[in-house]
């Protein structure tokens, strides 16, 4: 059975991912350094030091709105963590939030307007940049952002980091950006093949 690894999940499991990943084929493995979660990790342990992972384990990863909790210059050496613990075609799938389309909004002077409602509340531009502002009241400051990323930076930033071919596409709902970065490198048909598996 195939694997993938959960990176920064939180209390999320697998059916907070993607379709494809929440089929019972796959087999999932959650890694956070919360210790206080109710739901326990099977890994814990911070992005920054995922040296407890075995080399080519995994056949995949996921991560959404993790990369922007690292400061800049952490990206890069966890993603190439990532590279490192994945198999020969192994692929990461990652969300992160769309600072292109969030910065038009505050260029018309709407940093403090509602950009979308999500699940949790009404979320700012503000929001989008710094985290969201009701979580970090309430003391999750684990959950406060340092970097950000447009569909251009992104994709440079996982080229740099070892992955071989990048797809992406924007949310324009959620102000997101989804990307998924392959280890091996795939054609434009292949990689959009596996957008839709995960997407569709």
């Amino acid at each position: 059975m195939p694997r993938f690894l959960h990176i920064a999940c939180g209390e999320m499991n697998k059916s907070n991912t993607t379709k494809f990943f929440a089929q019972d084929t796959w087999e999932e493995v959650r890694m956070d350094d919360n210790t206080g979660l109710q739901h326990q990790p099977d890994v814990c342990a911070a992005m920054t030091d995922m040296s407890q992972l075995t080399t080519g384990s995994f056949d995949a990863a996921f991560t959404s709105h993790s990369l922007e909790r690292l400061y800049p210059h952490q990206v890069s050496p966890v993603l190439a963590e990532i590279v490192r613990v994945l198999n020969d075609t192994g692929y990461l799938l990652v969300t992160c939030a769309d600072l292109q389309t969030t910065c038009a909004l505050i260029a018309e002077d709407k940093l403090l307007e509602t950009a979308y409602d999500s699940p949790a509340g009404k979320v700012a531009p503000l929001d989008i940049l710094y985290g969201f502002r009701p979580a970090l009241a309430a003391g999750h400051m684990q959950f406060s952002r340092h970097c950000g990323f447009t569909p251009k930076a992104l994709v440079g930033t996982l080229a740099q980091s070892g992955f071989a071919s990048v797809w992406t596409a924007r949310n324009p709902e959620t102000f997101t950006i989804a990307a998924i970065a392959t280890k091996k490198e795939h054609n434009e048909e292949q990689l959009r093949t596996l957008a839709q598996q995960h997407f569709s």
